[in-house]
């Protein structure tokens, strides 16, 4: 078993530094799609128009943005906003949605909590706050069962991860350190190699014999077993209750501010794509399997898309307090600066959506506006 302060430290995999070369929580996709195309559900005739004549929703093609790819590919969130449009915008960085975010080409998006993160620190917590949660999980490390078989073989070898203080290098460079390894973050040199890889490349650095390992986001981890790999670490074990965000609702203060209607609806539209999921798990990964198809050019095979849907879990819960940790250990780390996170959350109008399906209020950790 892991000890607690191993967990506590792991509560850093998923804080974003604030550094120039940050990429997204989930980092795995096609490129950015301008957002300016409605969605592809019909609006009912009749149906009743809200504040906004349109919301703009940003989200990654990545299975932890399930609750995006199935709700706006099923035209869930199209019902609850009535004659309101939904243009749906497709990013593959966490930087360039939190950027159209705060440039009013995006209204609302699905995202991980470093790029959360980021974005409210670096605007002072004037441009987001988040309204939901999404996703949990889907993390883990792999690796080449020839040169390691258990985790204290990792030492020594030459382990892939996303990029230079993204979320998942952060996670690997904390559970380093709690092994008692020393890795200079920057280069990557140390009792361990850390290879920073895009999560495109690495399958291929995987066969080539480049790396011998991988902290990656699912699908990337599916992909690298699929093609040999062994899974010997699945981040959820690190945490408390097996739960940590790997993906947030956030929206531009502004929008939430004027079209409070507009956000309660894709609020309900969330809740009821995720319900929709867990109640039809088979029709729902098909589901999100051809929003991929759609959106990427390329549909995940089942010896990828089974295991890594598994490991992610839906959820309207933004498990706040493990951002409030992930914040703190990436201080304690020197990877951020002592942020100031009061009012990054704003869960009113989802207790609002809960309370009206009679579902138990979720908590901000104290962090939510006044």
């Amino acid at each position: 078993m892991p000890s607690a302060r191993l967990r506590r430290s792991l509560a850093a995999a998923t804080a974003l530094p604030l550094l120039a070369l940050v990429a997204t929580a989930c980092g795995y996709g096609s490129e950015a799609d301008d957002g300016d195309k409605a969605s592809k559900s019909p609006v009912a005739a009749g149906a009743k128009k809200l504040s906004a004549s349109s919301v703009r929703i940003g989200y990654f093609p990545n299975l932890t943005h399930a609750t995006a790819l199935v709700g706006i590919e099923k035209g869930l969130f199209q019902k609850e906003l009535g004659a309101t449009t939904v243009k749906p915008s497709t990013f593959n960085a966490g930087p360039s949605e939190i950027e159209a975010l705060n440039s009013g080409s995006i209204d609302i998006g699905f995202i991980g909590p470093s790029p959360s993160l980021n974005g409210f620190t670096q605007s002072q917590g004037k441009s987001l706050r988040i309204i939901g949660g999404s996703a949990s999980g889907g993390v883990k490390l792999v690796v080449n069962p020839k040169k390691i078989k258990s985790l204290d073989d990792v030492e020594g070898k030459r382990i892939a991860t996303p990029q230079l203080g993204n979320t998942q290098d952060v996670a690997f460079l904390n559970w380093v350190a709690e092994k008692g390894w020393k890795v200079d973050a920057q280069s990557g040199k140390g009792d361990v190699s850390v290879v920073r890889s895009d999560n495109k490349v690495t399958p291929d650095a995987y066969k080539s014999g480049s790396i011998d390992g991988a902290w990656v986001p699912e699908p990337t981890a599916s992909k690298l077993v699929s093609e040999g790999a062994e899974e010997i670490l699945d981040e959820r074990d690190l945490w408390p209750e097996k739960k940590f965000v790997i993906t947030n609702i956030i929206v531009s203060q502004k929008f939430l501010s004027e079209h409070p209607d507009v956000v309660e609806a894709v609020l309900r539209g969330s809740v009821t794509t995720n319900k929709w999921i867990k109640d039809n798990d088979e029709a729902a990964k098909a589901t999100a399997n051809d929003a991929l198809k759609k959106l990427s050019g390329k549909a995940l095979p089942a010896e990828q898309l089974d295991p890594a849907w598994k490991s992610i879990e839906l959820l309207d819960d933004p498990l706040a307090a493990t951002l409030q940790a992930e914040a703190d250990h990436a201080v304690k780390a020197g990877l951020l600066k002592k942020p100031q996170l009061k009012g990054i959350y704003d869960l009113r109008p989802l207790n609002k959506v809960l309370k009206a399906e009679g579902r138990p209020a979720v908590d901000d950790a104290g962090l939510g506006v006044k």
